[in-house]
């Protein structure tokens, strides 16, 4: 495998909800880890850890009885009290977890009827943390510091585990790896691959390249890059769309010319051509929030362009907004080329109708909404920030973008409730105040080896490597010379008469 990613903690308890680097992590902890249910592709809750599982008529209470005979990676018994410890500094603060013989029971303080899609996705993975830091997870693959390493079940010493507040050794300019071996004692059966490659840090170009040449089996593609793989007849798999890109504003204009400001912007951007020129096509004009496969009411929502009406808008605002000793600075958050394209696109956008956009690119932020602005930075007005789906749970995933990304508090009626009404009417309101611009979805790409077998991820983005086999290589023929011409053998040429 190669990743764009360089730097990477398999601590579940490190990782920042939606940003880029969450998804990468979540990929690479699933190797290592186990949650206590999934979620298959047909919708359905499948065991893992949790055998079965109960609540409460009022969803306040579930009980999760666990499975019996799992190790750790080193060879020691998973307890409930292992589970409870984990997943405690995981969970909100109105969930508690205690572990009750077999069993762990989680109490909340308010309705969770969801709780299954939360526990199934995201960074709600089983771990034990050793005294030195390290983390022992009873997944189908544990962390080798060499590929050479013997099949026995070893205690993951890799830097990326030793260290949970860093990542692995990383110089600029190089490659780091990771090496995972297959875990024999595994639960769920041992996998089919002895063992898996990772190189962190790859440039998306090289990615591509290695793939061509056979030196990387599974690559992840930039949206740029897609339509190249199909038209050199590379596998490329295609998610749903998975990562948002969007504007949000600040409160630095006053009241009534911020809101005639941002309804100015809003009139001017044009999704489509985003999406279908800038992006190839590779995209999706965005006018919700959360996408249509995990909220089911997407379609409802429109994002409407209309220059002249943008146009009469900016005429009624304050001749210092947005001009060329004022311009709106507009701040690109998310990190990667493709950030910096839409951003200077938005300012384009922005300028058909007199509003002038500077746009400044910053260096990628860990958390996502993180708008921190240097001491020589006047205080940008507008972000662009990318925000990468892990949650099934649509209540979560709109309680996380809200509150990371800063945009109020969410009324206790939608936190509580998974009801998709409420939710769309929390998410309607959004949209109507203008603070958050959707702007485009992507979907994420991923290249494929000839001789990778059974690669049947979820249509979310999860992957599932311990399902995954390798085509063994033919047998090895005898050497033939070097020449630019395939030798002729009698015993292959056509009979007379045979169609050519």
């Amino acid at each position: 495998m190669e990743v764009r990613l360089t730097l990477v903690s398999l601590d579940p308890r490190e990782w920042k909800v939606g940003t880029l680097d969450f998804a990468a992590a979540e990929k690479l902890g699933a190797l290592v880890f186990d949650r206590l249910i999934a979620l298959d592709n047909y919708g359905r809750f499948q065991p893992q850890l949790a055998t079965e599982w109960s609540h409460d008529a009022a969803f306040k209470r579930w009980q999760f009885a666990l499975r019996t005979s799992v190790k750790f990676s080193d060879g020691s018994a998973l307890t409930a009290a292992d589970v409870a410890g984990a997943l405690q500094p995981l969970l909100p603060g109105t969930q508690q977890i205690q572990a009750s013989g077999n069993s762990v029971v989680i109490q909340s303080n308010v309705p969770v009827p969801d709780l299954l899609e939360q526990l199934a996705s995201g960074r709600y993975f089983v771990y034990r943390v050793q005294p030195d830091g390290t983390l022992l997870g009873t997944g189908q693959f544990f962390v080798s510091d060499s590929k050479e390493g013997s099949n026995r079940v070893e205690k993951p010493t890799a830097a990326t585990e030793q260290t949970p507040n860093a990542a692995s050794p990383h110089s600029e300019g190089k490659v780091t790896h990771l090496h995972f071996r297959a875990n024999e004692e595994t639960w769920s059966g041992r996998p089919f691959l002895d063992a898996i490659d990772v190189s962190l840090g790859v440039p998306s170009l090289r990615q591509l390249f290695d793939l061509q040449l056979g030196k990387a089996d599974l690559v992840e593609l930039s949206p740029d890059l897609v339509r190249r793989a199909k038209q050199e007849n590379l596998r490329v798999w295609t998610s749903a769309p998975v990562t948002l890109y969007g504007l949000r504003f600040d409160e630095t204009q006053p009241a009534p010319a911020g809101a005639k400001l941002r309804e100015a912007v809003s009139l001017s951007l044009d999704r489509q051509t985003m999406a279908n020129v800038l992006l190839q096509k590779q995209a999706e004009p965005a006018a919700a929030l959360l996408p249509q496969w995990l909220s089911g009411y997407a379609f409802l929502f429109t994002m409407e362009t209309n220059i002249d009406r943008a146009k009469e808008i900016r005429a009624t605002l304050p001749a210092n907004i947005a001009t060329g000793k004022e311009p709106l600075r507009l701040s690109v958050d998310a990190p990667g080329e493709l950030a910096k394209l839409l951003g200077e696109r938005v300012a384009v956008n922005a300028r058909q109708t007199s509003i002038l956009v500077q746009v400044v690119n910053r260096p990628a932020l860990h958390a996502a909404g993180n708008t921190t602005a240097t001491s020589s930075d006047s205080a940008p007005g507008l972000h662009l920030f990318a925000w990468r789906f892990t949650a099934l749970s649509p209540r979560v995933e709109l309680e996380s973008f809200v509150t990371a990304l800063d945009l109020g508090e969410l009324p206790e009626g939608v936190v509580t409730s998974s009801d998709p009404e409420q939710l769309y009417a929390r998410e309607k309101k959004l949209l109507e105040d203008r603070r958050v611009l959707p702007l485009v979805a992507l979907p994420e790409y991923v290249g494929l080896g000839p001789n990778v077998r059974d690669w049947m991820p979820a249509r979310w983005g999860e992957w599932h490597l311990a399902d995954v086999w390798l085509d063994a290589p033919g047998p090895s023929q005898p050497d033939t010379p070097n020449t630019s011409e395939t030798p002729f053998h009698p015993a292959s040429a056509p009979s007379p008469g045979a169609k050519p």
